[in-house]
């Protein structure tokens, strides 16, 4: 129970790795809230959680999250937690990449997430822990990737300085980068859906342990780096990929 009556925030909690991470923080004893650009999904995370709140929220519509912001205010006045896991991918080769398609995931993946932890901040008034998903793509050279990669390296660079200047507070921000996992993402990653096998099948292989994680696999990082356990910890890195960076 090391989140008993804390507030925890998951942005982009309705799936995958955002949904694992709020049962977990709700199993730990955790109040917890959630966005969700898809209303079903939410829906359907909210009725598997006792207690959770869900709200619709865009993370590339600054505005959108005012609602659940102003509900948490209500609520409990704080946040002690926030993990920013909305996110989207798409392969594209260098030469067919479009204005619309860059402004798109780095909408999403880097001025979004900035902006998700500038807006809940004021409600960060104590000892608390950000947490942000990151990607192995940030350092790994994938052909295909530059609009996704740069966005999740960009990122990296946020979390980095979202640390060092939030330290005096007592706020911690780490960031945990996954490798291949089974998410929803893949089937939205601009691919037809016939390449999606071949696509789950190379990322496979990629792994020295020849196999995607799941989102358990990487809720279970996120709840320790958000936990007291971690508090000694700010401006890492975790890479949560089956081996994929370091072997």
């Amino acid at each position: 129970m090391r989140f008993r009556d804390k507030v925890v925030l998951v942005v982009g909690g309705n799936s995958g790795i955002g949904r694992a991470s709020a049962e977990g923080f709700a199993a730990e004893g955790a109040h917890v809230f959630l966005t969700g650009r898809d209303q079903k999904t939410i829906d359907e995370t909210v009725a598997a959680i006792p207690g959770a709140r869900g709200f619709r929220a865009d993370i590339s519509d600054i505005e959108s999250s005012a609602e659940v912001i102003a509900a948490i205010r209500e609520a409990h006045g704080r946040i002690d937690v926030l993990f920013v896991n909305a996110g989207i991918g798409a392969f594209v080769p260098v030469m067919e990449v479009t204005a619309q398609q860059w402004d798109e995931i780095h909408d999403v993946n880097l001025r979004g997430c900035f902006f998700a932890v500038q807006k809940a901040l004021p409600l960060m008034t104590g000892p608390g822990a950000i947490v942000i998903t990151g990607s192995i793509g940030s350092v790994a050279a994938v052909p295909g990737n530059v609009i996704y990669a740069s966005a999740k390296a960009g990122l990296r660079a946020v979390a980095r300085t979202l640390a060092a200047e939030l330290i005096g507070q007592g706020i911690r921000v780490n960031m945990v980068s996954p490798g291949p996992t089974e998410t929803p993402i893949i089937n939205r990653s601009g691919l037809p859906a016939e390449a999606v096998p071949g696509l789950r099948s190379m990322m496979t292989q990629a792994v020295p342990m020849k196999r995607m994680g799941t989102p358990e696999e990487i809720a279970r990082p996120v709840l320790f780096l958000a936990s007291d356990e971690a508090s000694f910890i700010t401006g890492i890195d975790l890479f949560v990929d089956g081996g994929c960076v370091e072997l």
